[in-house]
Parts: C-alpha cells; structure tokens; sequence
C-alpha cells in the first residue's frame, strides 16, 4: 500500500448554468467515484486556500490508497492554480495527479488513461502543465466527440450532452471510475 496519496481532479465550471455540460463530464465522474466509497463521504468540503471542493479519503477507502478528491472552483480555463495548490499543500508529486477531463479526440463514451504528453487543445490541461511546470501526471480523457458540422468546438463542450447521450452518461462515467479505479492497484 502506498503511503502517497494520490490527487485525483475532475474538471468543469463552477455554477448551475454548466450542470449537465460536456464541459463537466470530470465532475460526473468525480461523483460517481464518491459513490464508490464505503462509507460515503457526507459531501465535499470547501479548501479554503484553494477554493477548491475536496474530500480527503483515508488509505483503504479507494482500493487501499489515500486519495484526495477534488473538483475546483475556478473556471476550467483556470484550473491549474488550483490544482498546483493542492498538490503543494499535500506533497503530492505530478505523477500522483489524475486529472479527468472531457475528450474531443475520443468518441462519446470512450475512455482513456494516459500519463503526460500534450493537451490536444484543451484549455484546463494547458492551464494545469503551465501550474505544474511539467507534463508528466496522469490523464483520463472522457469522451464527448467532436462538434457535429461546422459548430464551434467552445459552443459545443458548453452545451448540455444530447438526450441520447444523457441516457449513456451514467454508464460512461461508471466505466471511467473503473478505468481509474484499476490503475491505483
């Protein structure tokens, strides 16, 4: 069992108005990883010097590794602050971060873990390697797919799933804990 924790970040934007967008698919996963704990926490607290909302799990309650959980704040664009925060304040290492996020690269459904390389475009991850200084933590791409047409790629990630793909989204959040659940064995 390692006595490292691992920080593990779900990506979206803060408020109501993004509830149920592509753009927070890292929050759907977040949460349905949360349910996976037994016991369940009560609900995520606010770190106050990082505006971010974490919950702390003690080694044995996520597949024997301390683990904490967070989904920041700040909008994506900006989510590297927070998640340098974090990593300071526990001592935990870039190799130790797992940050989920919404994958255009990937067909709706599809999940992928990777370890460093670049940020395909996406503002949050840009954000997070400039905060670390490097690119080597870890990845779990969701995918959302591309933009039907010729629709503009920021229009579409801030755009609430399809009804069709509404129905699927618990199913692939459910298979991206279990991606990230099997690697922290």
């Amino acid at each position: 069992m390692s006595e490292t924790p691992v920080l593990i970040v779900g990506l979206g934007n803060p408020g109501p108005k993004y509830v149920g967008t592509r753009h927070n698919v890292g929050f759907e996963v977040i949460d349905e990883l949360l349910t996976r704990v037994s016991p369940m926490p009560a609900s995520l607290s606010v770190h106050k010097k990082t505006n971010t909302e974490i919950v702390e799990l003690p080694a044995g309650r996520l597949l024997g590794r301390r683990a904490i959980v967070a989904k920041p704040r700040c909008f994506m664009n900006l989510s590297g602050g927070a998640v340098k925060a974090l990593a300071s304040y526990y001592g935990i290492e870039p190799g130790d971060v797992v940050v989920i996020y919404d994958d255009l690269e990937l067909e709706f459904g599809q999940v992928k873990l990777r370890s460093g390389g670049g940020d395909h475009g996406h503002n949050g991850l840009r954000s997070i390697t400039k905060s670390l200084g490097t690119k080597d933590y870890q990845r779990l791409g969701v995918g959302i797919g591309r933009p039907p047409g010729r629709q503009d790629v920021a229009s579409f990630v801030l755009k609430p799933f399809a009804k069709s793909e509404v129905a699927d989204l618990p199913i692939v959040a459910a298979d991206a804990a279990d991606l990230l659940e099997q690697s922290l064995r």
